[in-house]
């Protein structure tokens, strides 16, 4: 008889419960997929480097990504844990976590949107055996309102500066690796921060700086592309796209074009959490672009913003496309290869059939686990 607690064992459920952790992440992503995707176009459309650019339009891009996504994660979250009255609860609580932090508080939102849902059902749990009959639409009413704030005080006090912390140490961690000269081994920060929704915070607020200091030095700097190199995740969506769960490939074609053309790589990351194994394949085609770009010694002038591969050859000086375009594209093609390694070929896309839920987010979910 093999015991629980063998080596066996508790690795299967340390992968479990990794699995497990990347698809409730995922499923407060996937049901919104489709607010990213219009964020993702007005972006690419209406900001100043897009296709059409205006700045009443453009006026739509800081408050959706910063209030508006953020606060349906949240929302989303919430309502996994105790459905509607989560829901509401999880979205209150989320406004505070966004109102404390100047950056893109996705990460925040995971953890606040599902924390205030939680306490909200110990709360009606606990009222639900003390009230009286005849005071359940008052007390519900005053419960919900009462763990919102209190969230959303947390979320400004507490979780917001968490956060912020964890970003300023990935951050630091990059810094550290570029005046060692270890470039390569950066994709092991930037890619998970990455699709923890951490990316602008260490692209503008660690790696442009740098890049804009080596750049009037040397007139290009490779630092703009390390974090804003769209092969990874395109070759992270092209696997989904042939070994996927086939239930989802369906949507992968609209988000290979939001990210390599539009510079969206937002739309890739829930695809990444619904098997957090996959962070391994963007890692090694991080490596393998800033490996190919060192070894050509190329850089851009300017960082692309956003990250698409038509922004990369605009800010790439002239004599240099060859080497821009040969790293991105390694990174893509190591990228889909490892994913597709990872993803068995196809042979996992339907190993375990999902359960069917009424919702949305109840189908997310249980495709993650599939």
């Amino acid at each position: 008889m093999v015991r629980a607690d063998t080596p066996e064992t508790a690795g299967g459920g340390f992968k479990v419960r990794v699995q497990r952790v990347g698809g409730f992440l995922a499923a407060m992503v996937m049901p919104n997929i489709g607010a990213f995707i219009a964020w993702g176009l007005i972006t690419a459309l209406f900001i100043p480097t897009g296709w059409l650019p205006d700045k009443q339009f453009a006026l739509l891009v800081d408050p959706i990504i910063n209030i508006v996504l953020p606060v349906l994660i949240g929302y989303t979250g919430g309502r996994m844990v105790h459905g509607q009255r989560g829901a509401v609860v999880g979205a209150v609580a989320t406004v505070g976590v966004v109102v404390g932090s100047g950056v893109p508080m996705f990460l925040g939102a995971m953890v606040m949107g599902p924390l205030a849902a939680f306490v909200v059902k110990q709360v009606d749990e606990f009222a639900g055996r003390v009230t009286r009959p005849g005071f359940e639409m008052l007390v519900d009413n005053f419960t919900a309102g009462i763990v919102g704030a209190a969230g959303a005080i947390l979320g400004i006090w507490g979780v917001g500066p968490v956060v912020r912390h964890a970003t300023t140490a990935a951050g630091n961690g990059v810094e550290w690796l570029i005046h060692h000269h270890l470039l390569p081994l950066a994709s092991v920060l930037i890619e998970p921060a990455k699709v923890l929704f951490l990316n602008n915070a260490v692209n503008h607020g660690v790696l442009g700086p740098l890049g804009v200091a080596e750049a009037a030095r040397h007139g290009t700097s490779i630092l703009f592309m390390l974090e804003s190199n769209p092969g990874p995740g395109f070759g992270v969506l092209l696997a989904y796209l042939l070994f996927g769960p086939r239930s989802l490939r369906p949507s992968v074609p609209a988000a290979m074009a939001i990210q390599f053309l539009g510079g969206i790589h937002e739309i890739y990351f829930p695809y990444v959490l619904m098997k957090p194994r996959l962070i391994l394949a963007t890692i090694a085609g991080g490596a393998a672009g800033i490996t190919i770009f060192m070894v050509t010694g190329v850089g851009l002038i300017a960082t692309p913003a956003p990250g698409s591969i038509f922004a990369f050859v605009a800010e790439t000086p002239r004599g240099e496309w060859i080497g821009v375009l040969i790293g991105v594209i390694v990174a893509g093609a190591v990228s889909f290869l490892a994913a597709s390694l990872l993803l068995g070929f196809g042979a996992f896309a339907e190993s375990r059939p999902a359960a069917r839920h009424s919702n949305q987010t109840g189908r997310a979910e249980a495709e993650v686990g599939a």
